[in-house]
């Protein structure tokens, strides 16, 4: 027995293990002298730990080690971890979805009824085009009589009615000398006051049917109901504002298409996106509408290409046959009762004719301005019916 401590272990010199240093086999004290044939394993412990649960697996004396405990699921996962059990301790493990999806109620779904999500292309586009007048063509057909085509016929009839180019072919065919017409100045004023007019009165009942159209696609989107009576009154209350943002539009669109062709193509698809946007947003409908063509030019120009095809070309064809109708009944269809209700079938036949030509333009637009809005930030039907009111 001594009072004194025992010496400190030497420390190890350059190169050599120390006494705690793992790499040393059991049985070795690590000089210069140990051989290869000196390492042996470490001894294994001869039971198991303290607190050893019977569920986290099982001694195996045969491989001196744990055998795993039995979980029905292999490393690495093949169909994901269990709960609890993720790769980064009980994190639960998520699989993995695709790049840019977000669960219906973060605002974009996949399978949404008039939401386009961004990458799903023209099909997705057109497949909620295709949707939209699946579910709401019963009413939407009677808006678009109503408001488009019975109006564009009346205005068509009283244009016919008050046309003095009848009376002027035959004042210039009995005078020898040619002149002007007696009251051409008179007659010409005149009958642009009736068209204009008539053409604004017009848009004043097409600005009820684009309201009224617009809040039944994305009611039935959304799953509510969507009425006729319902939507007329809608479209009655929201008039008169896209009425006049219309007007601001068209304004602005004919001076561009005086100026040269270009400039008004390019201002009628820059400002396709306003009266949508006035009715879900209610404010900026020009400047927003411009944004949005410019920030995604390639998509939008594309979707409103294929609207303006759509409509250029029943347009045509719907303007060819009224003309080659009316035709038939002389140059004075209303002289007579006969000619008179013959040219009036026509009429309103060929404006019949041109519904599919709105019907592609109020959906296309709408489908068209909820995609944008889904390019900007998550959005689902149910936001945009909220918003629209």
């Amino acid at each position: 027995m001594t009072d004194q401590p025992p010496a400190p272990t030497p420390p190890s010199g350059p190169g050599e293990p120390g006494p705690s240093d793992p790499t040393v086999p059991y049985g070795s004290s690590g000089a210069a002298g140990d051989t290869p044939s000196d390492v042996r394993p470490r001894v294994p412990p001869v039971g198991p730990p303290p607190g050893w649960d019977p569920a986290q697996g099982g001694w195996d004396p045969a491989h001196g080690g744990w055998d795993p405990p039995t979980q029905g699921w292999a490393l690495p996962p093949t169909g994901g971890y269990p709960p609890g059990s993720g790769p980064y301790g009980a994190q639960p493990w998520y699989p993995g979805a695709p790049v840019g999806w977000y669960p219906p109620g973060y605002g974009f779904d996949p399978n949404d009824p008039l939401v386009t999500p961004p990458g799903a292309g023209l099909a997705g586009w057109f497949n909620r085009c295709a949707g939209a007048l699946r579910r709401g063509w019963r009413q939407l057909v009677p808006i678009m009589l109503l408001t488009q085509a019975l109006p564009a016929a009346v205005l068509s009839v009283i244009s016919l009615g008050i046309d003095p180019s009848a009376e002027w072919d035959v004042q210039s065919g009995a005078d020898s000398a040619p002149a002007l017409p007696d009251n051409f100045a008179v007659d010409l004023v005149g009958l642009f006051v009736v068209l204009i007019g008539g053409s604004l009165l017009v848009g004043l009942v097409q600005a009820v049917g684009w309201a009224a159209g617009s809040w039944v696609i994305t009611q039935q989107a959304s799953g509510q109901p969507g009425s006729l009576d319902s939507a007329l009154r809608y479209g009655f209350r929201r008039a008169l504002g896209l009425w006049g943002w219309t007007l601001l539009i068209g304004v602005i669109a004919g001076i561009g298409f005086c100026c040269c062709v270009l400039p008004g193509i390019y201002l009628s698809f820059a400002l396709s996106m306003a009266g949508p946007v006035y009715l879900f947003e209610r404010r900026n409908p020009i400047g927003r509408s411009f944004r949005m063509f410019h920030d995604r030019l390639g998509l939008l120009l594309g979707r409103v290409a294929l609207v303006a095809l759509a409509i250029i070309v029943v347009s045509v064809i719907s303007a060819a046959l009224e003309g080659a109708g009316t035709g038939v009944f002389g140059q004075d269809p209303l002289a007579s009762p006969g000619t008179a209700a013959g040219a009036v079938a026509v009429i309103a036949v060929t404006a019949a004719l041109a519904l599919p030509a709105q019907l592609a333009q109020l959906i296309g637009l709408l489908v068209t301005y909820a995609e944008q809005r889904a390019h900007e930030a998550p959005v689902n039907t149910a936001g945009l019916a909220a918003e629209l009111g």
